[in-house]
């Protein structure tokens, strides 16, 4: 359940690591008018910028971080991952790990997937964005292997979060998108080709030996209500952010 007054969302699946901030914006709560309608958090959109400002403002008070400890970048739908050691706006980047205690890596969404990923034996952790071409790029392995292979993280310690983002049903794509996705996260209707971006990447996690996944059952589409989505508001809209880092 959403209540128009939650900011975010926060997956159960964190709940009991002490220091973690981790989830996902709603649309709830902010100060931006229509069609930005009101917590607009995506810096890169023709929302007014202090207004822009003022929606991280508030988020960030709410989950008791500073605006100034976010580490962000203008995404391109790329393979490309920051680890961050300290807290800035970058461009180019679609993942973001975070190596240290005080950063809070933050990607924008509005129908891509966002995948949380946290290890808290070893305190690090990784917030990635992937739409289609990401995710056939194989982001999201991508960034769990660096955690696996150079953070010293296990599979079976690394916790999952698959988050709200368009859904199956609404998730319409062409025949050469549909393409290079494997048989099991594709359906047809109506002749027409249908992307299941979670199913994708909780089985690119799998493979990985990572059983620790929690997926929203949140559709950006179908509850626009509660989550900005660029495909039903055709563009015209704002941006979540998902967000995951530890204080110190």
């Amino acid at each position: 359940m959403i209540k128009h007054s939650d900011l975010y969302l926060k997956p159960d699946i964190f709940k009991h690591i002490p220091q973690l901030v981790a989830g996902v914006s709603t649309r709830h709560g902010g100060k931006s008018q229509a069609p930005y309608y009101s917590l607009n958090l995506g810096v890169h959109t023709d929302d007014q910028a202090e207004i822009i400002q003022e929606n991280i403002i508030l988020l960030c008070q709410s989950l008791g971080i500073k605006p100034q400890h976010l580490a962000r970048s203008f995404q391109t739908h790329h393979d490309l991952i920051w680890e961050c050691q300290q807290p800035d706006y970058q461009s180019g980047f679609d993942a973001i790990i975070s190596t240290q205690a005080n950063i809070f890596s933050a990607v924008g969404i509005a129908d891509c997937c966002p995948v949380l990923l946290v290890d808290p034996m070893q305190k690090v952790t990784a917030a990635i964005h992937a739409g289609w071409k990401g995710s056939v790029l194989g982001i999201v392995p991508k960034a769990a292997n660096l955690l696996l292979s150079k953070y010293q993280s296990q599979a079976k310690d690394l916790l999952a979060y698959i988050g709200p983002c368009i859904s199956l049903q609404h998730f319409e794509v062409g025949d050469e998108v549909a393409a290079q996705f494997p048989e099991t996260c594709k359906q047809k209707f109506s002749d027409k080709w249908h992307v299941d971006l979670k199913q994708h990447h909780a089985l690119q996690l799998a493979e990985l030996g990572i059983s620790q996944i929690e997926i929203s059952p949140w559709c950006t589409v179908e509850h626009n209500e509660h989550f900005f989505s660029h495909r039903k508001e055709q563009g015209l809209t704002g941006r979540m952010l998902a967000f995951v880092g530890f204080k110190s």
